[in-house]
């Protein structure tokens, strides 16, 4: 297990230092910010000046050195625009991000599972045809375009509940969030719901596949020559035996929950790190940018570390074949 913790830490440093590389070479390579930072009618003296106190004369490679060194000692630059550590921008945005990811998985793994392993065990009913259909609808239909007839819907039309802002912000064991409060919950739902239904439908297909796969299984049906209750053959054999695969996609889906928010925060005017990179992009804030990518790439990185663990506790195989 020790060597198999190692092996997996070792590729996580080696894939973070070569994306860190990628990131910060692809975002210096794109625009000037000075163009946007300077007043056209300042002089060259005036333009030279911001230049050097932005570091942007130097060479790239000195560039880069400078940030790998800053960044080990948590600094991953100082805003153009706001004139602030980057990493501090983001990590001020970041609860709402995160508060808004955690919900929308929560709603696609609720909702998802119940209704995936009903599909797999009864294919040919017509709920379960009714739900696959649902679950191509999910797919196919723009997540801007969802949010926009959400806010048509259930904010405007009908009333019920609040098209933007994260709401009243509730404290519980020194956390603030605004899962809290109703307010906060009434203000979340939409963009969550919005959110979470690409996840849901791709957890819901995925899980209807596994279980026609295992629902199959030579120890299914000793299961149930025993004796043994469905419900007890779902979860405690049926269930177990589908979550490997869930949890790789599911572990991979809460990072882009968190990635890919930018466009409902957007739409939803939901204060988190998706606004903040898309403001930091139309004014090539540089710092922000990159410090922004970073952290996205340390999530996915962390995330695929966690699935891997969690993958030797629920298939030894795993285990003894890192041990190897």
């Amino acid at each position: 297990m020790t060597a198999f913790l190692l092996k997996r830490s070792t590729q996580s440093l080696l894939v973070l230092f070569i994306m860190s590389l990628l990131v910060f070479s692809g975002v210096n390579l794109v625009g000037d910010p000075v163009e946007m930072l300077i007043n056209p009618e300042a002089d060259q003296e005036d333009v030279e000046r911001v230049i050097r106190e932005l570091g942007l004369d130097r060479p790239i490679t000195e560039q880069y050195w400078f940030f790998l060194v800053n960044a080990f000692k948590g600094d991953l630059g100082t805003s153009f625009v706001f004139g602030e550590p980057a990493l501090k921008l983001i990590i001020q945005r970041m609860p709402a991000t995160l508060e808004l990811a955690f919900f929308s998985l929560f709603i696609s793994i609720i909702f998802a599972l119940p209704l995936g392993i009903y599909a797999g065990l009864k294919p040919e009913s017509k709920i379960s045809k009714l739900i696959m259909a649902g679950s191509i609808l999910g797919f196919s239909m723009p997540t801007f375009w969802v949010g926009i007839i959400f806010i048509m819907i259930f904010a405007v039309h009908l009333g019920w509940l609040p098209s933007t802002g994260r709401g009243e912000i509730g404290t519980f064991m020194g956390i603030h969030s605004s899962l809290f409060t109703l307010d906060g919950l009434s203000h979340i739902f939409l963009p969550a719901l919005n959110l979470a239904l690409f996840k849901l439908s791709s957890i819901v297909r995925l899980t209807r596949a596994g279980t026609r796969e295992i629902i199959h299984q030579d120890y299914i049906k000793f299961a149930r020559a025993k004796g043994l209750s469905e419900n007890r053959v779902i979860n405690t054999h049926l269930l177990k035996n589908i979550l490997i695969p869930i949890v790789t996609v599911v572990g991979l889906e809460f990072g882009s929950l968190i990635a890919f928010s930018t466009v409902t925060e957007t739409i939803f005017a939901w204060p988190g790190m998706g606004k903040l990179i898309i403001d930091s992009i139309y004014n090539l804030d540089r710092p922000v940018i990159v410090a922004y990518l970073m952290i996205i790439v340390f999530f996915f990185v962390f995330l695929n570390l966690i699935v891997d663990i969690l993958y030797t506790i629920l298939d030894p195989r795993v285990r003894i074949q890192g041990s190897k």
